[in-house]
């Protein structure tokens, strides 16, 4: 029984399946994504939104995504599907703490009851390890160790810092860590080039398809660098609003564009469920 129901169907049609039988039923159609280039990774994001435009409340312990989907079964599916699809997950370091100490960034972890199936497909379909690497970008260095992401056997964590934010990680102890691997490059006025981390996934580990997970700030570095390929984006039935005091993220923090070079995208799907939209774009 399918979990969403498809309105808007623009994928890639006249190819084979992408998904075994059963995923391809709950999510009411198939999964395509475009050839990866040759010097980078593939990039699709994922994020959910208020009807305002509302990314995150931004509240101590309700800053994550489920607060804003209200944990919405078909958008935890979605999530699951599409990090089941991907070679790495790329979050920035204030996303992660947002999160509970113990997420894991897997397939499962947000829809356990479609574990076997993702398994299934990354394994047997798209012929992938067990688990998509974790990437966590942090210029200043400066994470909480002791987070599972950093600890449990299995889950490959990737950090990509700074020399500045090396220096703070092996003080921390986090290269005596046995699944943390870490990458260090140069930056700018504090910023590490999306193009640069885009190079070292590519070419040192083997990326070819990268799921971003923000957060916003991240994500609009990505977008400013021209190397978003696709996004997935929840519309959640609420309303957050905001103050002049209250600092409530949308979908892009930190950059804005002008008129003439701002970002386009073409609607490659609509999928629903209930009050709830499940949007496709793709980077014109």
């Amino acid at each position: 029984m399918a979990l969403v129901r498809t309105l808007i169907d623009r994928d890639q049609i006249h190819l084979e399946p992408a998904l075994p039988p059963a995923l391809r039923e709950l999510y009411d159609g198939n999964l395509h994504y475009g050839g990866a280039p040759t010097e980078r990774p593939f990039v699709l994001a994922n994020f959910v939104s208020t009807l305002d435009g509302v990314v995150s409340y931004e509240i101590s312990g309700q800053s994550g995504g489920s607060t804003i989907s209200g944990s919405d079964t078909a958008d935890r599916f979605i999530m699951g599907l599409l990090r089941a699809s991907a070679d790495a997950i790329i979050v920035g370091a204030r996303t992660v703490e947002a999160a509970s100490p113990e997420s894991l960034w897997i397939p499962e972890s947000t829809y356990p009851d479609a574990k076997d199936l993702y398994a299934e497909y990354r394994l047997s379909v798209l012929h992938k390890p067990e688990y998509p690497i974790l990437v966590v970008v942090t210029a200043s260095g400066r994470l909480e160790l002791e987070r599972a992401i950093y600890r449990t056997a299995g889950v490959r964590t990737v950090v990509i810092t700074t020399s500045a934010g090396m220096g703070m990680l092996a003080k921390a102890g986090a290269t005596e860590l046995p699944s943390v691997q870490i990458h260090v490059l140069n930056a700018k006025s504090g910023v590490i080039s999306p193009s640069e981390i885009l190079r070292v996934l590519r070419m040192e580990l083997g990326v070819r398809r990268l799921l971003h997970e923000g957060g916003p700030t991240l994500f609009a570095q990505f977008l400013a660098a021209e190397v978003v390929d696709e996004l997935f984006l929840t519309l959640s039935p609420r309303i957050a609003g905001r103050s002049a005091g209250t600092i409530r993220p949308g979908l892009v923090q930190g950059i804005e564009f002008m008129p003439d070079g701002a970002p386009r995208f073409q609607l490659l799907g609509v999928k629903q469920r209930a009050e709830y939209l499940y949007l496709r774009y793709q980077r014109t």
